[in-house]
C-alpha cells in the first residue's frame, strides 16, 4: 500500500489527466501583450480552477480549460483585469 506521501503526487495526477481529457482549447488574441506580460496573464488564468493549461505567444494565448466551470468570457474578463484587451480567435 503507498504511503499518504506517495499517494498525493499520484492522485494530483489523475485529475490533471481528466481535466486535460475534458478540457476545450480555446485561442485567445490579447491586444499588446508581449512575452513578459504573457507570463504574467498566463498566470492568472492558471489560478483559475479548471484551466489546466495556459500558452502565451506574442498577442496571443492558448488555454485548456473545462468547459462546465467557465465559459470563453470568463477567460476573456481574467485576461482584462490583467489589463489587456482580448478576444477569441
Amino acid at each position: 500500500m503507498p504511503s499518504p506521501g506517495n499517494r498525493l503526487p499520484t492522485e494530483r495526477r489523475r485529475i490533471m489527466d481528466l481535466m486535460t481529457a475534458t478540457a476545450t482549447r480555446v485561442l485567445l488574441g490579447v491586444r499588446g501583450m508581449n512575452r513578459e506580460a504573457g507570463e504574467r496573464v498566463a498566470a492568472a488564468l492558471l489560478a483559475l480552477p479548471g484551466v489546466s493549461q495556459a500558452t502565451p505567444d506574442e498577442g496571443q494565448i492558448e488555454v485548456h480549460y473545462d468547459p462546465s466551470l467557465h465559459t470563453v468570457m470568463d477567460l476573456v474578463r481574467t485576461v482584462r483585469m490583467q489589463g489587456f484587451l482580448a478576444g477569441m480567435l
